[in-house]
């Protein structure tokens, strides 16, 4: 969650990602305060070794990997987010993802839920962070749009209770992403739909 635009949006619902070409997007704040959804269970069994959760928000990614005896560390640049999945029980810290985080290099997966992705405007930049975050044979867990919106880069603002700052962000869909972790030196292991979602898993290219 960056710290400008979805902070506010915890505090109420409902919410919306308003994008500067037209898109608005209802958030779904109510699913970050609950406990992990169904969906998000094949991304915890594919989490084996220490965990990266980026933009964790209110956390429930975060507890549910410790739940499952996964070392797990939440980061998000929204201090409020922060303090709610702290006192969920979750182990998390306050910082933007690309600033100095413990471990670099050493972390055996990095997830990217709800959208975040978008984190930055730019997901060559952010993927490129995500592999100077990982150990060689680590990957990163992503959730995309589905195929047919393609890529797009830009801003947006979060309107809960106002309509917050600009701020970059961007969308993904699964087609585009391919060429776009190529850019960033990984390789799209697999894709998988659940329900009306859409998750890929990536790696390093070792080629």
């Amino acid at each position: 969650m960056t710290a400008t635009g979805f902070a506010a949006a915890l505090r109420g619902d409902p919410a919306w990602l308003v994008h500067d070409d037209g898109r608005r997007q209802r958030l779904p704040v109510r699913r970050w305060h609950a406990t992990a959804e169904p969906e998000t269970a094949a991304v915890v069994s594919r989490c084996t070794g220490p965990t990266l959760d980026l933009g964790c928000g209110p956390g429930r990614l975060t507890v549910a990997l410790a739940r499952a005896g996964v070392t797990a560390l939440g980061v998000d640049a929204s201090a409020e987010a922060v303090a709610i999945a702290r006192s969920r029980g979750a182990v998390a810290i306050h910082q933007d993802l690309f600033a100095p985080l413990p471990a670099e290099g050493r972390w055996a997966h990095a997830v990217l839920l709800d959208g975040n992705i978008g984190i930055g405007g730019d997901p060559v930049a952010l993927l490129l962070r995500c592999r100077a975050l990982l150990r060689p044979t680590g990957t990163v867990l992503v959730e995309l749009d589905g195929p047919g919106t393609g890529f797009w880069r830009g801003h947006a603002r979060v309107a809960s209770s106002a309509l917050g700052p600009r701020f970059p962000w961007a969308r993904l869909d699964t087609r585009s992403a391919v060429g776009i972790a190529a850019a960033a030196g990984l390789v799209v292991r697999e894709i998988a739909h659940r329900r009306d979602r859409w998750f890929a898993e990536l790696l390093v290219d070792a080629t």
